[in-house]
């Protein structure tokens, strides 16, 4: 059985959640906590705890005030959702068919 182009550049796992991205390779390295983080970020710890623990999605005022406070960029935040947004979409989808199709 032959796969699609669809299917073979699809992601067999799941994405790395930016909020893992964000403890591992941000908070940990600098010796920061949630705390501090949030204080820094003007939110509360409940909800910065939320994304490191990816229960909470990073939407893009936040994604905009990370970028500020740990120099990157909010493209860069967002994209790491996006990635993991459209992946957890796909996997809901999978056994989903269209009653009817229009691509050209």
């Amino acid at each position: 059985m032959r796969t699609s182009n669809k299917e073979s550049l699809r992601p067999k796992r799941r994405p790395t959640s930016p909020g893992v991205m964000l403890r591992l390779d941000y908070l940990e390295p600098r010796g920061l906590t949630i705390t501090r983080l949030a204080a820094a970020l003007g939110c509360s710890r409940k909800h910065m705890s939320g994304i490191v623990n990816g229960h909470v999605r990073i939407e893009p005022i936040m994604a905009a005030r990370l970028g500020k406070v740990l120099g990157t960029s909010a493209a860069f935040w967002l994209n790491l959702q996006a990635n993991l947004d459209v992946w957890e979409a796909e996997q809901e989808n999978l056994r989903w068919k269209p009653i009817e199709t229009f691509a050209a």
